[in-house]
């Protein structure tokens, strides 16, 4: 599987005939005797977006000169909660198989690289560079709106399904992180001010307690500097390296459920990716921290930006480094992985529902077209992830239908940060062992991808034996 997106997939979640929905909840419906991805023909999927602006509303041919647009829309347009990122995924292999001694329970097995950008809008520092100081005087441009995190990690993991009974399903999935790369800016503080002075027109004043802390980061940079012939070579040799075991290492593990309330109605929850990594090798960490005032020079922004290399902009550098250390060190730290919650409620209705009285005492397996719970089923879900600024929230609702035992699909609606009118649309096929699956979200976006603020598609094989099969 690969991805780039924001983690959430609200199409895939609970779309429990495709087993890769296993990695959204541990604990989902396993109506699978076994299940493998098709080798070479790996899941895909794509999402990517940006909550504040988008391609068109700076680059459209609309008579307004770009400096205007760029003013309006990006320095006074945004804030520092507004956010461009994405999140990619790989999957190497993905293997699932039901116990012989114990039928009840099915294990899943697998190795997955993932990675994700999360880069806030610098607000204030954004208008200061545009603005300047000069007209900005006694204002504090903070610090404390620099906030930014990336990875690539190689996650091997390993999980158990269990039909307790006929009302409960539960799961746990353990996972060993191996980190490839990573940076991480936030919880930075401190200020940058011009006041009127004593000794000359304006006063520069720097207080900062800033710190990005990297890891794997500096190796890379290291190869790719070097340009050498062998340069494509020795970065595929350093990531694969540190995808397995190389890195530096972490432990974490997804616990999930299903619960059902009589004959129709489903409960379900996952909590993915609580753990962490402990990163003890190739750090490079950066800090500025102190406090500097400058009287003695006069620096006016935007203007004198174009003076840079005079030595009128090294003597202040200079002023404010003595007084403020921009150091490195390589110290060690640990990062906690960044923690998503699943919830979703389903009602199915218009079909024969399961052919097994639910009682709540049985933990036999039947067949597929018997653990295929719905003709049609409606119902909403919440999704919560953990990001550098706090938590971030999408509240979805859906429409299941099947048709047969050869297809199905789900239909959604999602707000979130990105946008509130994201329509998606999945499609799950089932042609003997072969199971294909298409998944398409913000469908409305597709008619004009530069004025939209999200886009998504996601597809995939598997190779599926089915209970009583």
């Amino acid at each position: 599987m690969a991805t780039l997106c924001a983690q959430n997939k609200q199409l895939l979640y609970d779309f429990y005939e495709i087993p890769q929905s296993l990695m959204l909840n541990p604990g989902v419906k396993t109506p699978y005797k076994w299940h493998s991805g098709v080798p070479l023909l790996p899941a895909f999927s794509f999402q990517a977006g940006s909550s504040g602006i988008t391609v068109s509303d700076l680059f459209a041919n609309d008579g307004i000169d770009f400096t205007t647009k760029f003013r309006n829309q990006v320095v006074n347009g945004l804030n520092k909660n507004d956010e461009f990122g994405g999140s990619g995924q790989i999957e190497l292999f993905n293997i699932g198989f039901r116990s012989t001694n114990q039928p009840r329970d099915y294990y899943s097995f697998g190795i997955y690289g993932e990675g994700f950008i999360s880069q806030f809008w610098p607000e204030d520092l954004a208008v200061l560079a545009f603005e300047g100081n000069a007209d900005n005087l006694n204002r504090r441009f903070s610090l404390n709106h620099i906030a930014t995190q990336g990875e690539a990690i190689n996650v091997f993991h390993f999980g158990i399904n269990r039909k307790l009974n006929n009302k409960w399903t539960v799961g746990a999935r353990a996972k060993l992180y191996s980190s490839v790369f990573e940076f991480k800016s936030a919880n930075n503080d401190g200020y940058f001010v011009t006041t009127r002075g004593e000794n000359n027109i304006l006063r520069n004043t720097l207080v900062a307690d800033v710190t990005m802390r990297t890891s794997g980061v500096q190796e890379i940079i290291d190869i790719i500097e070097e340009d050498t012939g062998t340069t494509k070579v020795d970065l595929a040799s350093l990531l694969l390296r540190r995808s397995f075991f190389g890195g530096n290492l972490g432990i974490g593990f997804d616990i999930g459920f299903t619960h059902s309330f009589g004959r129709n109605s489903f409960f379900t929850a996952s909590l993915l990716d609580v753990g962490f990594i402990y990163h003890t090798n190739a750090i490079k960490n950066y800090t500025l921290q102190g406090a500097a005032s400058n009287e003695g020079v006069e620096i006016v922004l935007p203007e004198d930006l174009a003076n840079f290399n005079t030595e009128i902009w090294q003597e202040l550098v200079d002023d404010f480094e003595a007084q403020v250390p921009f150091d490195t060190n390589e110290d060690s730290y640990i990062t906690l992985r960044p923690i998503s919650l699943n919830a979703s409620f389903r009602y199915n209705f218009g079909g024969p529902g399961p052919k097994t009285k639910n009682c709540g005492c049985g933990t036999s397996v039947v067949s597929r077209t018997e653990n295929l719970d719905y003709v049609n089923a409606v119902g909403g879900q919440l999704f919560v992830i953990n990001r550098v600024r706090g938590p971030q929230a999408a509240l979805t609702g859906f429409y299941q239908r099947r048709l047969g035992n050869t297809l199905a699909f789900k239909t959604t609606y999602t707000v979130d940060k990105y946008s509130f009118s994201n329509i998606g649309l999945g499609l799950n096929l089932q042609a003997g062992p072969v199971n294909f699956y298409l998944l398409g979200d913000n469908l409305l976006g597709y008619a004009n991808i530069p004025n939209s603020h999200y886009a998504s598609l996601q597809f995939g094989f598997n190779i599926i034996s089915w209970n009583g099969n």
